[in-house]
């Protein structure tokens, strides 16, 4: 499986913006591995989609699997850098939770590639992932995040005591990432089309509501 480069590295000379370039590079794979997962995606392809060469991928990643996990700490560096625009200290604990479970909740339906990494990632059993400290520190500052707008709920009297912010964060993750990753099957079965407007908007606010009710002493919704 491994596609390193056998030479020795020199600099490729293709580029003046290596910057732009690795950021075209990383583009195009995230579209390739979401699309095949980490077996089938090809450097051949991501190479010509960008204009580049095999050798100035490897340059820059080293190799196959140095890009894959490239890649994957690019899609949680996004989420998490967007998440904290949302300036949930700022908020009050029950408007901050509608909106970070909304803002989950619209990131992943815009996002599909990055659900799909995470698919790909689990068949893996996370074996790239666990070699990122970078995604596993980004991990942790969510958390963070989360158990500072539960304990400010809690002392607020809104939030019930005793619950895990893990817990929580797994609720949100499950109940927005199951919208895309089981999106097709799910319409199938039930003669539907979840995607509209209409449905999206609707199945939002129902995954707002419900994560709200399991934290909540009282409807507050």
């Amino acid at each position: 499986m491994n596609e390193t480069v056998h030479s020795s590295r020199k600099a490729p000379k293709r580029t003046n913006d290596p910057e732009r370039t690795m950021a075209g590079i990383l583009a195009v794979a995230t579209q390739e591995f979401a699309a095949k997962g980490l077996a089938g995606a090809r450097i051949d392809a991501i190479a010509a989609a960008t204009h580049t060469s095999k050798r100035m991928i490897y340059y820059y990643y080293g190799s196959k699997e140095g890009l894959y996990l490239a890649v994957l700490e690019d899609a949680y560096r996004r989420i998490r850098a967007t998440e904290s625009e949302l300036h949930l200290s700022d908020l009050s604990p029950v408007d901050a939770l509608k909106a970070l479970v909304g803002f989950t909740f619209d990131h992943h339906h815009s996002n599909q590639d990055f659900i799909r990494l995470v698919m790909n990632e689990n068949i893996q059993h996370g074996s790239y992932l666990a070699q990122s400290k970078l995604i596993q520190e980004l991990n942790v500052s969510a958390i963070q995040s989360i158990e500072e707008l539960y304990k400010r709920g809690v002392k607020a009297g809104v939030f019930r005591k005793g619950l895990d912010p893990i817990d929580i964060h797994a609720s949100i993750s499950a109940l927005t990432f199951f919208n895309v990753s089981n999106r097709y099957t799910f319409d199938l079965i039930f003669k539907r089309n979840g995607q509209t407007a209409k449905a999206l908007s609707a199945r939002r606010q129902s995954v707002v509501d419900m994560v709200l009710r399991f934290v909540s002493y009282s409807n507050l919704v």
